[in-house]
């Protein structure tokens, strides 16, 4: 699911390449929620890895904070 793997990307230090064809799919969704900022192979071919995250956007931050369990 995409926010699992955004909540991955929490702490991950960019550039961050990633190859996992699963990754992939979940960043090309993310990147299109304007969740992350990424340089992606084309949606139809999510097999043409590898992908390169630059970034949690602040859309992406408050989700992440969204979701977080209160104190």
């Amino acid at each position: 699911m995409p926010m699992n793997f955004l909540r991955r990307l929490e702490d991950a230090s960019f550039p961050l390449v990633i190859a996992d064809e699963k990754d992939v799919r979940s960043a090309i969704v993310l990147e299109a929620a304007g969740m992350i900022k990424a340089q992606l192979p084309n949606p139809e071919r999510p097999d043409a890895r590898p992908a390169v995250i630059f970034a949690i956007t602040p859309l992406g931050r408050r989700r992440l904070n969204e979701g977080a369990a209160p104190p």
